[in-house]
Protein backbone atom coordinates (compact mmCIF):
# COMPACT_ATOMS: atom_id res chain seq x y z
CA UNK A 1 0.00 0.00 0.00
CA UNK A 2 1.35 3.32 -1.19
CA UNK A 3 0.48 5.84 1.70
CA UNK A 4 1.39 9.67 0.07
CA UNK A 5 -0.32 12.73 -0.81
CA UNK A 6 -0.72 15.16 -3.24
CA UNK A 7 0.86 18.16 -3.41
CA UNK A 8 4.27 20.37 -3.82
CA UNK A 9 7.41 18.04 -3.52
CA UNK A 10 9.02 19.14 -0.09
CA UNK A 11 12.29 21.32 0.14
CA UNK A 12 15.54 19.22 0.19
CA UNK A 13 16.45 17.86 4.36
CA UNK A 14 19.32 19.58 5.56
CA UNK A 15 21.00 17.91 8.36
CA UNK A 16 20.96 19.26 11.30
CA UNK A 17 24.69 20.94 11.22
CA UNK A 18 25.32 20.16 14.88
CA UNK A 19 24.48 16.81 15.17
CA UNK A 20 24.04 14.44 18.61
CA UNK A 21 26.43 17.05 20.17
CA UNK A 22 23.80 19.84 20.31
CA UNK A 23 21.44 17.53 21.24
CA UNK A 24 23.22 16.20 24.43
CA UNK A 25 24.52 19.69 25.78
CA UNK A 26 20.69 20.74 25.32
CA UNK A 27 19.30 18.31 27.35
CA UNK A 28 22.43 17.70 29.37
CA UNK A 29 20.63 16.75 33.19
CA UNK A 30 16.90 17.36 31.76
CA UNK A 31 14.78 14.73 30.61
CA UNK A 32 11.20 17.00 30.99
CA UNK A 33 8.30 16.45 28.04
CA UNK A 34 8.75 20.02 27.02
CA UNK A 35 12.38 20.94 27.69
CA UNK A 36 13.05 21.67 23.76
CA UNK A 37 16.37 19.75 22.20
CA UNK A 38 17.18 20.02 18.74
CA UNK A 39 16.39 17.67 15.95
CA UNK A 40 19.20 15.04 14.57
CA UNK A 41 19.54 12.60 11.93
CA UNK A 42 18.93 8.61 13.51
CA UNK A 43 19.01 6.70 9.94
CA UNK A 44 18.83 7.46 6.52
CA UNK A 45 15.87 9.74 6.18
CA UNK A 46 14.40 9.06 9.81
CA UNK A 47 14.89 12.11 12.23
CA UNK A 48 14.71 12.61 15.80
CA UNK A 49 12.73 15.52 15.80
CA UNK A 50 11.26 15.35 20.17
CA UNK A 51 11.94 16.91 22.98
CA UNK A 52 14.42 15.98 25.78
CA UNK A 53 11.86 13.36 27.50
CA UNK A 54 9.91 12.82 24.59
CA UNK A 55 10.58 10.89 21.00
CA UNK A 56 8.85 11.63 17.55
CA UNK A 57 10.21 10.91 14.76
CA UNK A 58 9.82 12.51 11.37
CA UNK A 59 10.61 10.06 8.17
CA UNK A 60 11.09 11.94 4.78
CA UNK A 61 10.95 11.17 1.22
CA UNK A 62 10.27 14.05 -1.98
CA UNK A 63 6.81 12.64 -2.00
CA UNK A 64 6.00 13.78 1.34
CA UNK A 65 6.46 12.65 5.04
CA UNK A 66 5.46 10.83 7.81
CA UNK A 67 5.74 11.56 11.69
CA UNK A 68 5.26 9.56 14.59
CA UNK A 69 4.16 10.88 17.66
CA UNK A 70 3.33 14.59 18.73
CA UNK A 71 4.41 14.22 22.71
CA UNK A 72 2.07 16.84 24.74
CA UNK A 73 0.22 19.11 22.96
CA UNK A 74 2.04 22.34 24.60
CA UNK A 75 5.26 20.77 22.98
CA UNK A 76 4.00 21.15 19.45
CA UNK A 77 5.35 24.22 18.34
CA UNK A 78 8.76 22.89 19.68
CA UNK A 79 8.49 19.74 17.28
CA UNK A 80 7.14 21.88 14.57
CA UNK A 81 10.18 24.15 14.91
CA UNK A 82 12.54 21.01 14.81
CA UNK A 83 10.70 19.96 11.53
CA UNK A 84 11.26 23.26 9.65
CA UNK A 85 15.21 23.57 11.31
CA UNK A 86 15.50 20.46 9.18
CA UNK A 87 14.50 22.33 5.88
CA UNK A 88 11.30 20.31 5.91
CA UNK A 89 7.92 22.64 4.95
CA UNK A 90 4.98 21.15 8.02
CA UNK A 91 2.25 21.08 5.33
CA UNK A 92 4.29 18.05 3.29
CA UNK A 93 3.67 16.19 6.23
CA UNK A 94 1.06 13.49 4.70
CA UNK A 95 0.37 10.80 7.59
CA UNK A 96 0.26 11.04 11.06
CA UNK A 97 1.36 8.07 12.92
CA UNK A 98 1.47 6.91 16.79
CA UNK A 99 3.01 4.71 19.22
CA UNK A 100 0.06 4.74 21.88
CA UNK A 101 -2.72 6.79 23.01
CA UNK A 102 -1.78 8.56 25.54
CA UNK A 103 -1.52 12.51 26.12
CA UNK A 104 2.22 12.56 26.54
CA UNK A 105 2.87 10.91 23.33
CA UNK A 106 -1.00 11.58 21.27
CA UNK A 107 -1.77 14.62 23.30
CA UNK A 108 -0.67 17.16 20.62
CA UNK A 109 -2.32 15.46 17.64
CA UNK A 110 -5.19 17.61 16.87
CA UNK A 111 -2.76 20.72 16.61
CA UNK A 112 -0.53 18.83 14.73
CA UNK A 113 -3.13 18.28 12.21
CA UNK A 114 -4.57 21.11 12.40
CA UNK A 115 -0.91 22.80 11.67
CA UNK A 116 0.02 20.48 8.75
CA UNK A 117 -2.97 18.97 6.96
CA UNK A 118 -1.80 15.48 7.66
CA UNK A 119 -4.00 12.38 7.72
CA UNK A 120 -3.92 9.81 10.30
CA UNK A 121 -3.55 6.13 9.82
CA UNK A 122 -3.75 3.48 12.82
CA UNK A 123 -4.46 0.23 13.67
CA UNK A 124 -8.33 -0.85 14.51
CA UNK A 125 -7.76 -1.25 18.27
CA UNK A 126 -5.77 2.19 18.55
CA UNK A 127 -7.71 4.13 16.20
CA UNK A 128 -10.78 3.57 18.47
CA UNK A 129 -8.77 4.96 21.07
CA UNK A 130 -7.95 8.07 19.09
CA UNK A 131 -11.16 8.80 18.31
CA UNK A 132 -12.33 8.24 22.03
CA UNK A 133 -9.98 10.32 23.02
CA UNK A 134 -10.16 9.22 26.90
CA UNK A 135 -8.16 6.61 28.28
CA UNK A 136 -10.66 3.44 27.97
CA UNK A 137 -11.84 1.66 31.17
CA UNK A 138 -9.81 -0.94 30.82
CA UNK A 139 -6.64 0.71 30.43
CA UNK A 140 -4.44 0.34 33.29
CA UNK A 141 -4.24 3.99 33.55
CA UNK A 142 -7.82 4.92 33.60
CA UNK A 143 -8.56 7.34 35.97
CA UNK A 144 -5.12 8.61 36.15
CA UNK A 145 -4.05 10.37 33.43
CA UNK A 146 -5.81 13.08 31.45
CA UNK A 147 -6.96 12.22 27.69
CA UNK A 148 -6.32 14.11 24.65
CA UNK A 149 -8.95 15.78 21.88
CA UNK A 150 -10.49 13.03 19.87
CA UNK A 151 -9.63 12.81 16.44
CA UNK A 152 -10.47 11.53 13.04
CA UNK A 153 -8.92 8.43 11.61
CA UNK A 154 -8.85 8.91 8.06
CA UNK A 155 -7.00 4.97 7.00
CA UNK A 156 -7.07 1.87 9.18
CA UNK A 157 -3.98 -0.16 8.62
CA UNK A 158 -2.97 -3.74 8.84
CA UNK A 159 -1.22 -5.47 11.44
CA UNK A 160 1.93 -6.41 10.23
CA UNK A 161 1.45 -5.11 6.56
CA UNK A 162 3.97 -2.62 5.47
CA UNK A 163 3.03 0.84 3.91
CA UNK A 164 5.37 3.02 1.60
CA UNK A 165 5.59 6.41 2.19
CA UNK A 166 7.78 7.87 -0.69
CA UNK A 167 10.79 4.92 -0.18
CA UNK A 168 10.62 4.48 3.29
CA UNK A 169 8.87 1.23 4.36
CA UNK A 170 6.96 1.69 7.53
CA UNK A 171 5.30 -1.50 9.21
CA UNK A 172 2.54 -0.72 11.80
CA UNK A 173 3.19 -4.09 14.54
CA UNK A 174 -0.08 -4.61 17.07
CA UNK A 175 2.64 -4.62 20.63
CA UNK A 176 -0.74 -4.73 23.32
CA UNK A 177 0.07 -3.98 26.54
CA UNK A 178 1.16 -0.40 27.78
CA UNK A 179 -1.92 -0.36 26.28
CA UNK A 180 -4.67 -2.26 23.96
CA UNK A 181 -3.84 0.16 21.01
CA UNK A 182 0.09 0.13 21.46
CA UNK A 183 1.72 -0.20 18.20
CA UNK A 184 5.70 -0.60 17.18
CA UNK A 185 6.64 0.25 14.24
CA UNK A 186 9.58 -0.88 11.67
CA UNK A 187 10.65 1.66 9.57
CA UNK A 188 13.18 0.88 6.65
CA UNK A 189 14.22 4.20 4.93
CA UNK A 190 14.59 2.33 1.69
CA UNK A 191 13.20 -0.75 -0.20
CA UNK A 192 15.91 -3.03 -0.40
CA UNK A 193 15.61 -6.28 1.36
CA UNK A 194 18.71 -5.65 3.44
CA UNK A 195 17.85 -2.26 4.37
CA UNK A 196 18.44 -1.90 7.91
CA UNK A 197 15.32 -0.69 10.75
CA UNK A 198 14.66 1.49 13.31
CA UNK A 199 12.49 0.20 15.17
CA UNK A 200 10.31 2.36 17.24
CA UNK A 201 9.46 -0.06 20.07
CA UNK A 202 6.52 1.36 21.71
CA UNK A 203 6.43 1.75 25.96
CA UNK A 204 6.29 -1.81 27.61
CA UNK A 205 5.91 -0.12 31.55
CA UNK A 206 3.27 -1.89 33.54
CA UNK A 207 2.14 1.58 34.68
CA UNK A 208 -1.26 1.93 36.39
CA UNK A 209 -3.67 3.73 38.52
CA UNK A 210 -3.44 3.70 42.58
CA UNK A 211 -5.36 0.40 43.28
CA UNK A 212 -5.14 -1.24 39.92
CA UNK A 213 -4.06 -4.51 40.39
CA UNK A 214 -2.58 -6.43 37.05
CA UNK A 215 -2.58 -9.66 38.87
CA UNK A 216 -6.92 -9.33 38.99
CA UNK A 217 -6.92 -9.07 35.14
CA UNK A 218 -5.24 -12.31 33.64
CA UNK A 219 -6.60 -11.98 29.87
CA UNK A 220 -4.60 -8.11 30.18
CA UNK A 221 -1.64 -10.02 31.58
CA UNK A 222 -1.65 -12.54 29.03
CA UNK A 223 -2.15 -10.23 26.07
CA UNK A 224 1.06 -7.80 27.85
CA UNK A 225 3.17 -10.82 27.78
CA UNK A 226 2.54 -11.22 23.72
CA UNK A 227 2.68 -7.84 23.03
CA UNK A 228 6.19 -7.25 24.62
CA UNK A 229 7.82 -10.42 23.40
CA UNK A 230 6.13 -9.82 19.67
CA UNK A 231 8.76 -6.69 20.10
CA UNK A 232 11.84 -9.31 21.32
CA UNK A 233 11.12 -10.41 17.80
CA UNK A 234 11.18 -7.38 16.45
CA UNK A 235 14.45 -6.54 13.35
CA UNK A 236 16.50 -4.52 15.25
CA UNK A 237 19.09 -2.14 14.00
CA UNK A 238 18.62 0.87 15.89
CA UNK A 239 16.29 0.39 19.00
CA UNK A 240 14.13 4.06 19.52
CA UNK A 241 11.25 4.17 22.14
CA UNK A 242 8.56 6.77 22.82
CA UNK A 243 10.59 7.88 26.23
CA UNK A 244 14.18 7.85 25.03
CA UNK A 245 15.53 6.99 28.28
CA UNK A 246 13.38 3.67 28.21
CA UNK A 247 15.94 2.48 25.65
CA UNK A 248 19.29 4.86 26.34
CA UNK A 249 19.04 6.39 23.08
CA UNK A 250 20.71 9.80 23.99
CA UNK A 251 23.72 7.45 25.77
CA UNK A 252 23.25 5.58 22.29
CA UNK A 253 24.31 8.87 20.96
CA UNK A 254 26.72 9.84 23.33
CA UNK A 255 28.48 6.68 22.18
CA UNK A 256 28.37 4.77 26.27
CA UNK A 257 27.04 1.96 23.68
CA UNK A 258 26.66 0.85 20.22
CA UNK A 259 23.43 3.01 18.46
CA UNK A 260 23.21 0.16 16.25
CA UNK A 261 22.44 -3.06 18.04
CA UNK A 262 20.83 -6.35 16.66
CA UNK A 263 20.00 -7.46 19.94
CA UNK A 264 18.27 -4.59 20.98
CA UNK A 265 14.73 -5.35 20.55
CA UNK A 266 14.95 -8.60 22.06
CA UNK A 267 17.09 -6.89 25.32
CA UNK A 268 14.01 -4.32 25.88
CA UNK A 269 11.34 -7.37 25.73
CA UNK A 270 13.32 -9.23 28.60
CA UNK A 271 13.86 -6.21 30.54
CA UNK A 272 10.09 -4.72 30.88
CA UNK A 273 8.71 -9.13 30.52
CA UNK A 274 10.74 -9.18 34.00
CA UNK A 275 9.49 -5.98 35.51
CA UNK A 276 5.94 -7.19 34.75
CA UNK A 277 6.92 -10.16 36.80
CA UNK A 278 8.00 -8.02 39.55
CA UNK A 279 4.87 -5.98 39.34
CA UNK A 280 3.01 -9.12 39.98
CA UNK A 281 5.26 -10.27 42.50
CA UNK A 282 4.72 -7.47 44.27
CA UNK A 283 0.97 -7.63 44.23
CA UNK A 284 0.90 -11.07 45.84
CA UNK A 285 3.47 -10.45 48.56
CA UNK A 286 0.96 -7.27 49.32
CA UNK A 287 -2.10 -9.33 49.61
Amino acid sequence: MLLVGSGCAPRAVVKPEAGYAALLAACKDKDGWRDPAPPVQIQGSVFYVGTCGISALLVTSPQGHALIDTAEEEAVPQILANIRRLGVNPRDIRWLLTSHVHFDHAGGHAAMQAATGARIAALPDQSRELQQGTPPTDDPQHGLIKGIQPVHVDQLLSDGVSFYVGENQLMPISTPGHTRGSTSWVIRPCRQADCPAVVYADSASAVSADGYRFADHPQWVAMFRDGVARIGTLPCSILVTPHPSASSLFERFAGAAPLSDPTGCQRYAQTWLGRLDERLAQEGRAR
